[in-house]
């Protein structure tokens, strides 16, 4: 009689272990936001409830969540003062000195301000850059446009370092040397997350239908 055949459980296990990593990679930063949230949801409920009970006679379902969203909201324009920004400096400078907490954070700020919209601190477009070298490519993001006194487009280009996109490098570059790109930020991001686990579509393609440094994305006449 034959001998069945062993199952090769390592390399199983190592096949499986590069999607399951990616995926946590993914996955915990966006879960650790949504938890916040639901605990700043609840425990805004929690302490407004009774106040509510007592006025009205019964609690009003969703009342914790209105004012938590109000809250938010008031939190981010007073974010655009001077005293908010100061007093926000003051708290991350905090959280800076605690070790584990300053990673998290970090992260999950980079990743928040990527994911936002366009703004003064979020990333406006998807650029391919020469880096480290000539001839080699990477992923980066433009956070600012400007003109030198040429009248040539200089950009602002962010180059995250992988996994961890709160580190990187930031180079101001003439438009001639990017390649513009249609692709999202948030796809780009989860591949500079997941070092590359999660690529974006057709990078290769993308690359050839840019042609040389300096044109649009694909599509773009």
């Amino acid at each position: 009689m034959k001998r069945p055949k062993k199952i090769a459980w390592g390399k199983l296990g190592r096949k499986l272990r590069g999607p399951f990593l990616t995926g946590v990679l993914v996955i915990v930063p966006i879960g650790v936001i949504i938890w916040v949230l639901v605990w700043f949801f609840q425990l805004i409920d929690n302490i407004l409830q009774p106040l509510v009970k007592l006025v009205v006679g019964h609690e009003i379902i969703g009342v914790g969540f209105g004012i938590a969203l109000v809250i938010i909201y008031f939190v981010g324009v007073a974010a655009r003062n001077v005293g908010g920004r100061k007093l926000i400096s003051w708290g991350e400078g905090l959280l800076g000195k605690i070790p584990i907490v300053r990673q998290v954070y970090g992260g999950l700020k980079q990743i928040v301000e990527g994911f936002s919209s366009s703004g003064a601190t979020g990333f406006t477009e998807v650029v391919f850059v020469e880096f480290p070298r000539k001839g080699m490519r990477t992923i980066g993001f433009v956070t600012h446009e400007s003109c030198d006194g040429s009248g040539e487009k200089l950009l602002n280009v962010f180059i995250p370092t992988a996994p961890n996109p709160t580190s990187g490098f930031l180079e101001i570059v003439k438009e001639s040397e990017v390649i513009r790109t249609d692709i999202k930020i948030d796809d780009a991001l989860k591949m500079v997350v997941s070092a590359g686990k999660v690529p974006v579509a057709d990078i290769p393609g993308r690359l050839s239908a840019g042609g040389q440094l300096g044109q649009g994305a694909p599509g773009e006449s």
